[in-house]
C-alpha cells in the first residue's frame, strides 16, 4: 500500500506546506490552507491511444476559428471578431457598473438573430430580469430566463433547452454540492466553473460568466478562474457617469488592446462608435487651463481634453488635487515644470482633471498636463485648434509618445491644425510654442 503522506495545500493557488499555517505563504490569503491526505504513489506510462499520437507542427493543418457576431459591434471589437462556439468569457467588473445589462443585451442581440440563448441569474428572480429586459427592448421569444442557484440545476436546464448560448450571471453565487463549503468559496468557485467550461467544450456551446470583483479590483475567487476561461473581459466604468469601457486581459481568439466604449442611458446600454467628442469640453472660446492631447485607448485614438486650475495658498502644504490623471505622474511634473521650466507653483494649489469621466495614465499625456497648468498659471488660453502629445522626463526633454503618427494623424482628422510633440525637444520650447501660436507676443520661459 502506498505511504499517505499529510500535507497542506493552499485551495486559492496550490502552495503546499508540512503543517497547517492561518495564512498562505504564497498568495498570503487568509483561511485557505486545508489538509490534503494524499497517497505517495508513482505515476506509470500507458499506452497512447490510437489517433492521440504526438504529430510534427508542420502536419496539422491550421483550422480557422469561426466567430459568429453577437450583434453588438463595440462586444464583438473586443471579442477579436465575435463568439467563438466553445468558449468560456468571463466578464468582470465593480458592482452597478451594467454587467448584467450589457450581457442581457447579448443576449437579446443573438436571440434576435435566430440562436437559442439560456440566461441563468442566480442573484434576481426571472420576474426581475423580464423587467430589465422590457425596459430595454431585449424581449426575445428564443430567449430563455433561469433563476437557479444549483450546479445540478443548471446542467439541466442546459439539457432541456438546448441552447446556443449559455449566460451565467455569477459564477460566485452559483454552487455544487459535490463540494464543501458556500458559494464564493474557492473551492465551490473551481468546481463550478471547471464543470461549466467542461460541458463548454464538450458540447462545443459558448458560455458567458459573470465574475465578482474584490475591493482592490481584482476577480474575487482563485486565481485559477482566470486560468480556465478563454477570456477574461474588464468592464470598466465610474458610476458617476455614463461612459464604460470593456477591455480584455486575455484573449486566446483574437488581441488584447482592443477597447469597446459603450455608454449607459435609461433604456439600457448603447454602443459608441465614435467616441471623439465624449471627452471635449462645449466651450466654443478658448479658455485659460485647458490642453487637449490625443490618447490611444487600445488601438483607438481620442481626443481628451485636460483641465488645470491652480490658485494662491498660504498654507504650508498646497493641496494637489486630480481626477481622470495618475496624481504621482501630476506631482512628477509639478516639480519638472518649478525646476526646469521656471514656473513658481509651490505657492499654489494644483487641480488638474479630465473631461468626460475618462482616465488617462500614459507617458504620453504629460505634455498636455504641463501646458494645462503652465495656461492656468499664465492665464493665457491655447488655441482650441492645438493639440500636444508627448512624454516629459525628468531633464524637461520630450520623448516621442507611442504610436505617434496614429496620434497626429487622428489630430489632423479631426481639424487640430497645430500638432506640438517631441519635434519641440525641451518643455521650455513647447511651452513657447504653445503660447507664440495663441498671441503674437512670445512669453519668456526663464533658463535654468
Amino acid at each position: 500500500m502506498a505511504r499517505v503522506t499529510t500535507n497542506f495545500r493552499c485551495t486559492e493557488c496550490g502552495w503546499q506546506s508540512i503543517k497547517w499555517v492561518g495564512r498562505c505563504g504564497e498568495c498570503q490569503q487568509w483561511g485557505t490552507v486545508q489538509d490534503s491526505a494524499q497517497p505517495a504513489a508513482r505515476v506509470n506510462a500507458v499506452a497512447v491511444p490510437e489517433g492521440r499520437a504526438a504529430r510534427a507542427i508542420t502536419d496539422i493543418g491550421a483550422e480557422s476559428v469561426a466567430h459568429w457576431p453577437s450583434g453588438i459591434a463595440e462586444f464583438d471589437r473586443v471579442l477579436g471578431g465575435g463568439v467563438v462556439p466553445g468558449a468560456a468569457i468571463l466578464l468582470s467588473g465593480e458592482p452597478g457598473v451594467g454587467k448584467s445589462t450589457l450581457l442581457l443585451e447579448v443576449a437579446s442581440r443573438a436571440a434576435a438573430s435566430g440562436q437559442r440563448v439560456l440566461y441563468v441569474s442566480a442573484e434576481e428572480s426571472v420576474s426581475q430580469v423580464r423587467l430589465r429586459a422590457e425596459r430595454t427592448g431585449a424581449l426575445q421569444p428564443s430567449l430563455f430566463l433561469a433563476a437557479e442557484t444549483d450546479l445540478a440545476t443548471i446542467l439541466g436546464q442546459i439539457d432541456q433547452v438546448q441552447p446556443q448560448l449559455v449566460i451565467v450571471d455569477s459564477v460566485q453565487t452559483v454552487s455544487s454540492g459535490l463540494t464543501d463549503g458556500l458559494a464564493g468559496g474557492p473551492s465551490q468557485v473551481r468546481e463550478v466553473a471547471s464543470t461549466l467550461i467542461r460541458v463548454s467544450k464538450d458540447r462545443n456551446l459558448p458560455v458567458l460568466l459573470v465574475g465578482h470583483v474584490t475591493k482592490d479590483g481584482t476577480i474575487a475567487g482563485p486565481r485559477l478562474l482566470e486560468h480556465l476561461v478563454d477570456v477574461v473581459l474588464q468592464f470598466e466604468g465610474d458610476r458617476q457617469t455614463s461612459l464604460r469601457f470593456v477591455r480584455a486581459h486575455k484573449n486566446r481568439f483574437g488581441p488584447t488592446d482592443e477597447v469597446g466604449c459603450f455608454e449607459m442611458t435609461g433604456d439600457g446600454i448603447a454602443e459608441v462608435a465614435d467616441p471623439s467628442g465624449l471627452f471635449l469640453s462645449r466651450a466654443r472660446t478658448p479658455t485659460s487651463g485647458t490642453c487637449v492631447t490625443i490618447a490611444v485607448e487600445g488601438r483607438r485614438a481620442l481626443p481628451v481634453e485636460v483641465q488645470a486650475l491652480i490658485v494662491k495658498t498660504q498654507a504650508p502644504q498646497p493641496r494637489r488635487v486630480v481626477n481622470g490623471v495618475d496624481s504621482s505622474r501630476v506631482a512628477m511634473l509639478l516639480a519638472v515644470l518649478e525646476r526646469r521650466a521656471g514656473l513658481p507653483l509651490s505657492t499654489f494649489d494644483v487641480y488638474v482633471s479630465t473631461v468626460g469621466g475618462i482616465r488617462v495614465t500614459e507617458p504620453g499625456a504629460d505634455l498636455a498636463i504641463a501646458l494645462a497648468i503652465a495656461s492656468a498659471y499664465k492665464d493665457k488660453a491655447f488655441p482650441v485648434t492645438q493639440a500636444v502629445i508627448g512624454e516629459i522626463s525628468l531633464a524637461g526633454e520630450i520623448r516621442p509618445a507611442s504610436n505617434a503618427k496614429q496620434r497626429v494623424t487622428e489630430a489632423k482628422r479631426l481639424g487640430f491644425s497645430t500638432v506640438i510633440d517631441s519635434d519641440a525637444m525641451h518643455l521650455r520650447e513647447a511651452i513657447r510654442l504653445a503660447f507664440a501660436s495663441s498671441t503674437a507676443e512670445r512669453v519668456d520661459v526663464p533658463d535654468f
